[in-house]
């Protein structure tokens, strides 16, 4: 059994790495091929697109894809570069507009992942003859005493990428490797120079690919024009405090650039977006504790475990977790209703957004989440 699980010698074990041009994927491929594997990189090509909508320099373009194929011809393996611009502005950046024009906090790092990058690219992989790809993701590949595949968080959790990647299915997670989930990016990068690889020093993407700047309604405007439709910013009590110039301009939880003067609520409190209603083309705004939220509804769910192995109270579906609905937050304590694949928070949150997935773990190990369709808060109780 070699290193990555597979009963083959490494020269006899082929592997093809997802390269996106990045330190991280770089230093996956060049470790793996040092190791004596059967290397083969693969990059997609995800622009001219996104290079017309975002006009700079993307993940997976231009440079990015000429680094990729640097590091592969300095170490001496196979590279190709796949066309797949019509998938990902289809599965992607389509979907990220019209998120937007439904009044949704849109996530395409996760689509992403799961339409492209995780079902095509897998695809390729095993048509190439891969026994397994890899990646440079910072997430861990467990397997558990039952000989099953568990993703589990990485060992450096400021830089864990679990929350992108809930919506693995188990079929992929028996085919990937993540050889940088034990790692900390310090590591990743001193092992670059080590290997004098062009990408070493290369900086951490901080946008969204195609969103440069994290000009949102930028990107919506130039896919969905008439996204600037002006309607009224609505106080929850019903009064109308302001106009807005389209709701692709706000999302959840948002406090900065509202455009409302002072004097709109008692003692000038702030006030945040509370609600966006794509039907009527409101804004609605109100104080921070209007926002508490501790009930979230998912749909589209993908589930990592098998309710047979987890200690569930006897007759009921009720599961303790903790829970992620934003990628930088820490796991807060919940309980997951695994028939209705609903989360009760323990205590209520802020910001909450349709659009956004939420994320369960039993400790680290990643049991899956969904894509919240709605919040709520429960009633308050009596006093006694």
């Amino acid at each position: 059994m070699n290193s990555l699980g597979i009963n083959k010698a490494p020269k006899d074990t082929r592997v093809v790495v997802a390269m996106s041009g990045g330190v991280d994927s770089s230093v996956a491929a060049a470790l793996l091929h040092e190791q004596g594997y059967d290397v083969v990189g693969v990059t997609l090509q995800l622009f001219d697109y996104g290079q017309a909508v975002a006009k700079s320099k993307t993940c997976c373009a231009g440079q990015d894809i000429y680094d990729a194929k640097k590091v592969a011809d300095k170490c001496d393996f196979p590279h190709y570069v796949l066309n797949y611009e019509s998938n990902f502005k289809q599965s992607v950046i389509d979907d990220f507009a019209e998120s937007y024009m439904r009044g949704q906090t849109p996530i395409p790092c996760v689509k992403c992942n799961q339409s492209v990058k995780f079902h095509d690219l897998l695809q390729v992989a095993k048509d190439l003859g891969a026994d397994c790809m890899a990646t440079g993701h910072y997430i861990k590949r467990v397997v558990n005493d039952n000989g099953i595949a568990e993703l589990h968080r990485a060992h450096d959790h400021g830089k864990d990428q679990s929350y992108f990647l809930f919506a693995t299915t188990q079929e992929q997670l028996d085919f990937l490797r993540f050889p940088l989930g034990g790692w900390s990016k310090d590591k990743t990068r001193q092992e670059a120079q080590r290997l004098g690889l062009v990408t070493a020093d290369k900086p951490d993407s901080q946008d969204i690919c195609f969103v440069p700047h994290g000009d949102y309604a930028r990107v919506v405007k130039k896919i969905r024009p008439e996204a600037e439709k002006p309607g009224d910013i609505v106080h929850i009590d019903g009064r109308i405090i302001g106009t807005h110039e389209g709701i692709i301009h706000y999302t959840i939880g948002q406090r900065k650039g509202l455009g409302i003067g002072g004097g709109v609520s008692e003692n000038n409190e702030p006030l945040y977006v509370v609600q966006i209603d794509p039907a009527t083309n409101t804004v609605i705004v109100g104080p921070k504790e209007a926002l508490a939220r501790d009930i979230l509804y998912l749909e589209d769910c993908n589930w990592l475990y098998d309710t047979k192995n987890l200690k569930v109270k006897k007759g009921c579906a009720f599961l303790p977790v903790t829970v992620k609905f934003r990628s930088v937050m820490q796991p807060t304590p919940a309980v997951l209703n695994t028939e209705k694949n609903e989360i009760q928070l323990d205590q209520p949150q802020y910001g909450i957004s349709p659009g956004q997935a939420a994320v369960c773990y039993l400790n680290d190990r990643v049991l899956g989440g969904g894509w919240i369709t709605g919040a709520n808060r429960k009633p308050a109780q009596n006093a006694a």
